[in-house]
């Protein structure tokens, strides 16, 4: 399922085109909207731990590791 996600800050992010390429590097805006399919997990950091998520776009890159704390969810009901 996609969901229309906003960036609380503007990040620099590692875009995964394929395995067989690079990492791109994309710069995303505070209030950018995308939408992806969330994959949520928890990792262990230097502060604990902490709620990040892959996010799958239809395109069929992927940016790895994306902390809650720098998006949201968007109700486009409103």
């Amino acid at each position: 399922m996609f969901h229309t996600i906003e960036f609380k800050n503007e990040l620099l992010l590692d875009v995964e085109v394929s395995s067989n390429h690079r990492l791109e590097q994309m710069l995303v805006r505070q209030g950018a909207r995308l939408s992806a399919q969330v994959r949520p997990y928890v990792v262990r950091g230097r502060r604990g731990f902490e709620e990040v998520a892959d996010l799958l776009f239809a395109d069929g890159t992927a940016i790895r590791k994306i902390s809650f704390a720098s998006f949201e969810f968007v109700d486009e009901d409103k």
